[in-house]
């Protein structure tokens, strides 16, 4: 704290399987099977899917039993025959051409019914009713537990990494409690729920922030009128002109609450620049380590996984070299929740949770200090805002301000094994106690650190620095209390309407009881704090809050006190075939909540399906689903599912035609296209007259060639029809010696056709001239 000055399987069957393929076989106690397994072309447009169980005297039942002995049809044709029934008295057999359908078969009474045009919950609701069905409930799809796969989460097998980013045991406080590790947090069981909305917005109120730690980038709200391009601020200095030492970064309140540094030099305790309770320390990059455990990126495969990655973070920077006033604390909480700062420029996006690690001595009285803190948090959560707050690290000494003023959901600190760990503070005023790290041995290498994002510089930052707290001491409750105020998040990104009233009285409600054994060797129970330490101990519920955070628990209560959810639907059309040669198809659908809808297709051989891209992989039957699975306000919408045939696409082809060629002159290449881009193969039909090899043509006689030009078509295109081009291919001229009108002088050919011309015109003259002389 920093000082002022599993996978989840699918549910089982229930019990015994009456069918197999038609073989006539029986089947093993204990197999599942498909009362239709030839789904039929509908099957693609099933909406609703419920498990109904009749009851055992039911006429359905007597009428007709299951038997081991039935083959598969007979067991087909049984069980929908109730199902039809059962569609007639409900009057749910005009819902499509189909009725009810029955699918699998659990036991002799229990089966799997599906329906169009109808919700699985509507559908289970309906049958409930009927007189012959003891039970029926939806066919949920389980989904394994969300498991980010960020390359620190999972630690080091127990063994600290000699080199390199990571620690023994990873992320060990945010997993589900395992073998002597039982104050971890079961964060996965609450990300199957949620994983934050991006319209959760959480304020640290802290030293700044690192905008610029991969794992933390994107995390922020971005905004381009804010000096840093993301909505934050920088209060250092705001209410105290001579705090511009302290602020570190060349300037007092500004719109950029980026993390210059806070380290302390010699100098700066000589000079008495800082006042006079400074000590010589490096950057303690501490708003980044809170922020990264809080909401760092998850499952973009680097570095940790942030409580509640999905939502935003919002720096607000109060503290500087040595800590930071009250005035200054004061002003960024009020700014962070939306209120009015006089002297300050509206925040565009208020925080709907504060963490506070920071603190420090003095009662939170109804007077003086305390008496201003108080009415600051009145103010704050009179705006539905909900602050979290580290309860300091005393050793076992009492809380300090503002932990200790009411309104707050104060956080102690736990060791793996759950007792208190020896720096956190304790007492009356603590809501709650979360995982705060312990490093177990005394050198080398902390085994059980609260792993976060930092930046490596000792003094100024590292521009654009990946690094992570790795082995290092990194403990506190400055680090319990961001994971409480993740979980906060988590609570409200699954029911936006709960108040911090609500929020407080939810945690301590779910809350794990604390251990009683399992800590070092002869500690005692923690008890009232007094003036003396008290190191490691055993919590009770009036010295370190309610219970351990169950973060699963309380985002699960969350959700089940949240009103009824709005119900949505899906609009989704799409043409009823594609050819291959469409590929990719751009599919569109809209949910009427405005959520974002995601789309699967199947089967895979045929069509597969990234983010709203249809990629057509073969002729056949694509199937495409369009899905909404809803938020804390929306319920899921029922999936909507189109069938698309997908064929070859048809392709012609252009063949310019061929002039008449000369025997014994190159002929031009052959130049025909197919409009399907793919290349045309050409054969000869008078291979007597010319050959083709290619593009390349060969003039073998005189005669009339016929070329044919040809694409044979693949996966993607049909074969186009053949183009035939047909062109004369005639002898040289001839030239030389050998004409048979020769004369003497060699006059055959053209010269010889001048000489003739010439005497034909001699002969002309002489006839118009009437034999006179020239």
């Amino acid at each position: 704290m920093k000082h002022l000055p599993n996978s989840i399987p699918r549910l089982p069957a229930l019990a015994l399987v009456l069918a197999l393929a038609a073989t006539g076989a029986s089947v093993p106690s204990g197999a599942a099977t498909d009362a239709n397994s030839s789904a039929s072309a509908s099957s693609s447009t099933e909406q609703a899917r419920v498990i109904v169980r009749f009851k055992p005297a039911a006429d359905s039942l007597r009428r007709r039993a299951l038997s081991l002995s039935m083959d598969a049809s007979t067991v087909k044709e049984v069980a929908q025959s109730r199902a039809t029934a059962l569609g007639q008295r409900t009057g749910l057999s005009g819902l499509s051409a189909q009725g009810l359908r029955a699918r699998k078969n659990l036991d002799e009474r229990t089966h799997v019914i599906t329906a169009t045009g109808i919700s699985s919950a509507e559908l289970a609701k309906r049958l409930s009713a009927d007189s012959e069905v003891e039970v029926a409930v939806v066919d949920h799809l389980r989904r394994h537990t969300v498991v980010p796969n960020d390359t620190l989460y999972a630690g080091n097998g127990g063994t600290p990494p000699s080199s390199g980013n990571g620690s023994a045991y990873g992320q060990w406080y945010l997993k589900a409690p395992a073998g002597e590790v039982v104050s971890s947090i079961n964060a996965p069981a609450a990300w199957d729920i949620s994983t934050g909305s991006a319209s959760v917005v959480v304020a640290v109120i802290d030293t700044g922030v690192r905008f610029d730690h991969p794992d933390l980038s994107g995390q922020f709200i971005a905004n381009a009128s804010f000096s840093a391009g993301k909505v934050g601020y920088d209060m250092v200095g705001f209410a105290n002109t001579s705090a511009l030492a302290a602020a570190n970064d060349g300037n007092l309140n500004d719109d950029d609450p980026s993390d210059p540094g806070d380290w302390v030099s010699q100098s700066d305790v000589a000079n008495g620049s800082l006042g006079s309770n400074c000590t010589v320390s490096n950057s303690s990059w501490h708003g980044t380590r809170v922020s990264g455990l809080i909401a760092a990126a998850s499952n973009n495969a680097q570095g940790i996984a942030g409580a509640a990655w999905g939502v935003k973070l919002l720096p607000v920077r109060v503290l500087g070299k040595c800590g930071g006033y009250d005035s200054d604390i004061m002003a960024g909480m009020k700014w962070a929740a939306g209120i009015a700062v006089a002297g300050l420029p509206s925040n565009p996006n208020p925080a709907k949770v504060l963490n506070m690690s920071l603190g420090g001595d003095g009662a939170c009285g109804t007077t003086g200090t305390g008496g201003l803190y108080r009415d600051v948090i009145n103010q704050v959560t009179a705006k539905g805002v909900t602050i979290v707050a580290a309860a300091g690290n005393s050793e076992g000494l009492a809380v300090g301000i503002p932990g200790n003023c009411p309104g707050v959901i104060t956080v102690a600190a736990l060791r793996h094994v759950g007792s208190k760990v020896g720096f956190s503070s304790i007492g009356p005023e603590v809501s709650i106690a979360a995982p705060g790290g312990n490093c177990v041995n005394t050198t080398g290498a902390c085994l059980y650190p609260m792993l976060s994002t930092t930046n490596s510089g000792t003094t100024t930052p590292v521009a654009g620095d990946s690094s992570y707290t790795n082995n290092s001491a990194s403990v506190g409750t400055s680090f319990s209390a961001p994971i409480v105020a993740g979980t906060v998040a988590l609570m409200l990104s699954a029911n936006p309407n709960m108040t911090p009233a609500q929020v407080l009285s939810t945690l301590k409600s779910t809350a794990r009881r604390f251990v009683t054994s399992g800590g070092t060797a002869g500690i005692p129970q923690c008890t009232a704090p007094t003036g003396a330490v008290q190191d490691e101990c055993y919590c009770t519920t009036s010295t370190c809050g309610a219970g351990m955070l169950d973060a699963a628990a309380a985002v699960a209560a969350a959700k089940a006190a949240n009103p009824a959810l709005t119900p949505q639907t899906i609009t989704f059309t799409t043409p009823s075939s594609q050819t291959m040669a469409a590929s990719p198809v751009a599919l569109s659908a809209t949910a009427s909540s405005g959520l974002t809808v995601s789309f699967s297709a199947s089967p895979s051989t045929v069509c597969t399906v990234s983010g709203n891209s249809l990629t057509l992989l073969a002729v056949g039957t694509c199937t495409v689903t369009a899905s909404q699975a809803g938020n804390s306000t929306y319920a899921a919408a029922a999936d909507v599912v189109q069938t698309i045939a997908i064929t070859q696409g048809a392709q012609t082809i252009t063949f310019p035609s061929i002039p008449t060629q000369t025997l014994g002159v190159s002929p031009p290449a052959l130049s025909a296209t197919a409009s399907s881009g793919l290349a045309v193969s050409y054969t000869s039909t008078s291979t007597s007259v010319c050959t083709v090899s290619g593009s390349t043509l060969t003039l073998v006689a005189v005669g009339n060639c016929s070329i044919t030009a040809n694409q044979a078509g693949n996966a993607a295109y049909a074969a186009a029809s053949p183009v035939t081009q047909t062109f004369a291919i005639v002898a040289a001229s001839s030239g030389g010696s050998s004409s048979s009108n020769s004369g003497g002088g060699g006059g055959g050919g053209a010269f010889g056709a001048v000489w003739v011309a010439l005497l034909g015109l001699a002969s002309f003259v002489l006839r118009r001239g009437g034999g006179r002389k020239l």
